[in-house]
Parts: structure tokens; sequence; C-alpha cells
């Protein structure tokens, strides 16, 4: 399916950050983006992706921001309503600092806040049917901190290192651009009235039990309170996770990158202990999920169910 009209990314990054900006859309798209006149700001650049189901030219919409605070307030203002309509991505670029608590460091963090302002209360958060990433620029190797930082936000870290390095990690995930491409592809780029949004939702809360009645109040499904962390899943649901993730990475015969015999082969079972990756990787979901309850409070019960059944299966789909 060729889709004529897509809906639009924004990619934007600090004054300061032109380079890394400018780096990013060229191994995105695999040329360099026109300035108009002297700046990257304002200027557009289209990504061509192909997949088994759409072929679509994404139009890039490039912006610099010296001031995230001003900056949101814009973009949160009556005037934007239109621009962020046809919103289908949101890219924040920035420099990984070397050091933390620096000035670098709060400017960062000040970038993406201030971005997660316009997602959440702009675009609807959770419920905001587009992709939001975050790629930090930078060789260094702690970036747990930055990961939660987006996630408190909504959107996804990629660290993007220099070209040398490989394009996969241990569990054989894409990283770098190869994975910022990947989440771009997986997204819904058509154009669509508000009258057919949410139709994927209605498909969800089918499964889940949740509709509305003849009164036309939403029907209880499973007890998804954006209150609770466990959005009316048991406990033992999750411990149950938990343990299928290490078994399953205890239990395969061959790893999957290279062919060869697994570590853990012929190994005894000694336990549920997760490696710190996993623990990471679990942590990671809560703070979603956590990202979930906070963005969704003050909203009426049934959009609060239909962003805490979204994250649910966002968070299923992962593990």
């Amino acid at each position: 399916m060729d889709i004529s009209n897509p809906r639009r990314i924004l990619a934007v990054s600090l004054a300061d950050s032109t380079q890394h900006l400018t780096r990013v859309i060229k191994d995105l798209t695999g040329s360099h983006p026109e300035q108009t006149s002297t700046s990257l700001a304002g200027s557009s650049h289209n990504l061509s992706l192909k997949t088994a189901y759409y072929t679509a030219e994404v139009p890039i919409w490039l912006d610099l921001i010296a001031s995230p605070s001003e900056w949101a307030g814009s973009f949160l203002s009556p005037e934007a309503k239109e621009v962020l309509e046809v919103l289908g991505g949101l890219v924040v670029v920035f420099s990984l600092p070397i050091k933390s608590q620096t000035n670098e460091t709060k400017a960062a963090r000040d970038l993406i806040q201030n971005v997660g302002k316009v997602v959440k209360d702009g675009l609807g958060g959770w419920s905001w049917d587009g992709v939001g990433l975050c790629l930090g620029v930078g060789e260094i190797d702690d970036v747990d901190e930055w990961e939660d930082c987006c996630a408190e936000w909504g959107l996804e870290f990629v660290q993007v290192k220099n070209q040398s390095v490989t394009t996969r990690n241990e569990f054989g995930e894409k990283t770098g651009i190869p994975r910022a491409l990947e989440a771009l592809e997986s997204n819904d780029w058509s154009l669509v009235s508000a009258d057919d949004l949410g139709s994927d939702l209605e498909d969800l809360e089918a499964e889940l039990g949740i509709g509305k009645d003849s009164d036309g109040k939403v029907e209880s499904g499973p007890d998804l309170d954006p209150e609770s962390l466990d959005f009316g899943f048991d406990r033992d649901d999750f411990a149950g996770l938990k343990q299928a993730i290490w078994k399953a990475g205890q239990e395969t015969d061959e790893d999957f990158l290279n062919g060869e015999p697994g570590e853990a082969s012929g190994k005894k079972d000694d336990g549920d202990k997760l490696n710190d990756e996993e623990i990471r990787k679990l942590e990671r979901m809560m703070v979603k999920l956590q990202a979930v309850r906070d963005t969704s409070a003050g909203l009426p019960e049934d959009q609060r169910k239909r962003a805490a059944a979204k994250a649910v299966a966002e968070v299923m789909k992962e593990l």
C-alpha cells in the first residue's frame, strides 16, 4: 500500500547540537538535510520507508530549540493544534554528557522534560498513536539514567554510537540508528480523521473485556486501574513472567545470534535469579507503567482505562 499523504515526523535538538541533528537525519535518510537560509530550523527532509505492508515518503520537520520551556509553550498553544494533529513521530536528538551533574546534563534533561510535556499534554501521552524517540549521541557506557528519564515521559531512549559499533545487543535486538528505523517503520503513518482513531484500541479493549453498555458507560473488564501499577494483574503473573524470561535464557540450546551452543546449555537450573540486564529491563517496564499512571491523572475514567490497557499491552509484548 502506498501512503500518499503520511503523517509527519518532528525532529528537534538544542540549538548548539545542530551537528548531531544533521548526522542523525543523514543516517536515517541516507542524505544530508538542506538548510533554509543559515539554519536547519524550519527546513524539511523526507524519510523513505518501505516495508512488506506499505511504502511512504514521510516528511521530517526539523527544529532547533534555544529555550525548551518557551518551545513547549508555543507547541501547547491553540495555534499549534493543527501541527500536532498531523504528527506521527517525534524524535529528540541530544548529546550524551560524559559526566553527570553538569550544565550539559541539566540542559539535556530540560530538553527531554519539555518535549515530554508536549507529548503528554499536546499529543495525549500514552493514548497518542505515534512513536517518540530520544536519540542520545555519545560513547558512554552507563545510560540507565537516560533510559529512565526518557521512559518517564513516554519516550524510548536509543543510544547512537559511532558506525563501527555493532547494531545488535546481546539479546539480538537492534540498537542505534537501525533500532530507530525499526521503531519508525512499525508505526502507522496513515493520516486519518478523528472518527477513525482508536480502532486498534477498540480491538484491544474487546480482547480485554472492556466495552460500553447500553447507556454508553464503560463496562469493566480486568481491573485496569491507572492508580495501581499492577493494572489489575496479579503479582503472581509478573512473577511467572520473570521466571519465564529466566528459563528462556537458561533452557535454550543454541545461541540464536551465531548458531553455537548457548552458555547455559546442559547446566542445571539454579533458581529464579534474573541477571542485571533482565532486572533493568523489568525496572524500565515498571517505570513505563508509572509514567502512564502519572500522565493519565485527571483524565475521565474511560480514557484512563484506555491508556492503562495500551500500556499493559505494550509491556506484555516486551515481556
